[in-house]
């Protein structure tokens, strides 16, 4: 199993010898020129500025062997799991699972078994909305810029209480088993909320996750409504983990009817994330290609999508990114597509449906609409003001 993890992130393996499957670097790379041949032919002469020229080059180089060593890796996981052939090595235990409640300065946690505490506790206002962060593999709440970013944006817009999942021992072991433990670990988060519920009204509960944190917060809202009736009112996914979770199979993972409204940002499609649409309403920035324009590793594209969404956070930049619905980046450019646009990330209306495409920059601000001089302005909002220097 340690080699398909090695294969979804370097694509440089064989996986004949963990499944029996002539699946070798050789067909590998002879599927990999196939797909850039039929790439060539389609791109021809449609991108001939230089900017353009590098950004095709790149998805051919560093994109799309992923994708396709990617779609090998999540068939076998699908498979394995649906056989039973894989079982968590390490299961989720409540009793280690903490829930840390972010301020400007201080971070406060509390075992999710007595999520009361916290939402008793001096620290939390309970007149004031709750958003939940789910990080994603291999991170753990005081290692992750996510978690960093998102503290200091809703510390500076300042009427939320932000609330972090520290659920890191669990998907911090081989991606398989990680992937096995969304659902407990979505069970246990919404024994929380139930308890958070009693404190806050459910209308101003809204939940985020990134790449597996996703799976993991779509499993924490079923299973609210399952035990209370209520539906959680949003949850936001960000570019959700791919392999081993498909629709209909063992591992569904986060889907549309999971809340009343579900909204993606897809950064690296295809790959390490989903490609399809998965919510009510799904995002494209930059498009469908795996990497999004300044990425040139399938990493910093999966992370995109929470560094979008962080920039949206900061007041002023709630309509950094504005999307239109259509169905592709190209047809957007050729003025194809309607012009109502909506806004992506934290000021997205709830009533959208449908998939949007909006153009994005390769460095912050990442939003079209997005400027420097407010981003700098905004560098010290929301930090503590205490901290040094």
């Amino acid at each position: 199993m340690k080699f398909i993890a090695l294969c979804l992130i370097l694509g440089l393996c064989s996986l004949q010898n963990t499944f029996g499957l002539d699946l070798s670097f050789k067909n590998i790379a002879k599927s990999t020129a196939d797909v850039t041949t039929g790439v060539v032919k389609d791109v021809g002469n449609k991108l001939p500025t230089p900017k353009g020229l590098f950004e095709t080059s790149k998805q051919l180089v560093a994109g799309y062997p992923f994708e396709f060593v990617s779609s090998a890796v999540n068939q076998l996981c699908a498979s394995a799991l649906s056989s039973n052939a894989i079982t968590p090595k390490i299961s989720p235990n409540i009793d280690k699972m903490y829930f840390q409640l972010r301020t400007a300065c201080n971070r406060y946690s509390h075992p999710l078994l007595k999520a009361d505490e916290m939402w008793k506790s001096p620290e939390f206002d309970p007149n004031k909305k709750v958003v939940m962060l789910a990080t994603g593999w291999t991170t753990t709440v005081n290692e992750t810029e996510s978690v960093d970013l998102f503290a200091k944006a809703y510390a500076c817009r300042g009427d939320v209480n932000f609330v972090a999942i520290d659920a890191g021992s669990f998907v911090d072991t081989l991606y398989t088993w990680s992937a096995f433990n969304t659902e407990e670990l979505g069970m246990h988060i919404a024994k929380g909320l139930e308890q958070l519920e009693k404190i806050v009204p459910v209308k101003n509960i809204h939940l985020i996750g990134h790449s597996l944190g996703a799976h993991i917060m779509g499993a924490a809202a079923r299973y609210f409504y399952e035990s209370t009736g209520k539906l959680i009112p949003r949850v936001t996914g960000l570019d959700p983990a791919k392999p081993c979770f498909n629709e209909g199979e063992a591992l569904s993972g986060l889907m549309r009817g999971d809340a009343e409204f579900i909204d993606v940002i897809h950064s690296n499609s295809g790959v390490l994330g989903k490609r399809n649409p998965t919510g009510d309403v799904d995002f494209y920035p930059g498009g469908l290609d795996p990497l999004p324009p300044g990425c040139v590793s399938v990493t910093c594209a999966h992370a995109r999508a929470w560094e979008y969404f962080g920039e949206t956070i900061y007041p002023g930049n709630e309509n950094n990114f504005l999307g239109a619905r259509c169905t592709s980046l190209t047809r957007l450019r050729e003025n194809k597509c309607p012009k109502l646009t909506v806004p992506m990330g934290y000021a997205t209306p709830t009533n959208v449906k449908g998939s949007y495409f909006m153009e994005v920059r390769g460095e912050a601000p990442f939003g079209m609409g997005g400027d420097k001089k407010r981003m700098l302005a905004n560098e010290q909002c929301g930090a503590c003001p205490d901290a040094k220097n």
